[in-house]
């Protein structure tokens, strides 16, 4: 089966921080959902700049959805607050320095990225991106059937049978 895309923009924010060991933090924001149609990748856009916080726009990312990332969709869908989770990388080839390379709405997935070592940080999921996912997880999830446990309890009746020793 072959990925569904929907684009979005992610919009990073740069917090000038009071702190003896740091003077920024980088975090991602927002995941917006653009209009019908894929998005062309383009250079971000910086959208507001203030004493205390500067926000980048990085337009033209896709989320992609794969059949085999249903249990995280599901996961990430019944968790009581869903999220978008970017994966960003700091450079110090330019501004912003912060720069978001992959949005996902897998918890699996994402915890693939901070297993491999990555930043991955999340944001509230957007309505229109959490109906979509919805929609696409219940077509294409069906969770796995849950197994009778067995049991082996030390202390059920009979579990101590005593064989005579042998002579």
């Amino acid at each position: 089966m072959l990925p569904v895309y929907f684009s979005v923009d992610v919009v990073m924010d740069r917090l000038v921080l009071d702190s003896q060991w740091a003077t920024e933090q980088w975090q991602p924001s927002a995941v917006e959902p653009v209009a019908e149609g894929r998005a062309v990748a383009q250079p971000p856009q910086c959208i507001a700049r203030e004493a205390k916080r500067t926000s980048w726009r990085f337009p033209g990312m896709e989320v992609e959805l794969h059949a085999s990332e249903g249990e995280g969709f599901y996961l990430n869908l019944t968790s009581g607050r869903p999220v978008a989770f970017v994966m960003w990388r700091m450079h110090d080839d330019g501004e912003p320095a912060a720069r978001p390379l992959i949005v996902t709405l897998s918890y699996n997935q994402a915890g693939r990225f901070m297993d491999g070592g990555e930043r991955v940080d999340n944001v509230p999921l957007a309505e229109p991106l959490r109906a979509w996912l919805a929609d696409y997880t219940a077509a294409h999830y069906k969770p796995e059937p849950r197994k009778k446990a067995r049991r082996n309890d030390p202390f059920a009746d009979g579990a101590f049978k005593r064989e005579p020793p042998r002579r």
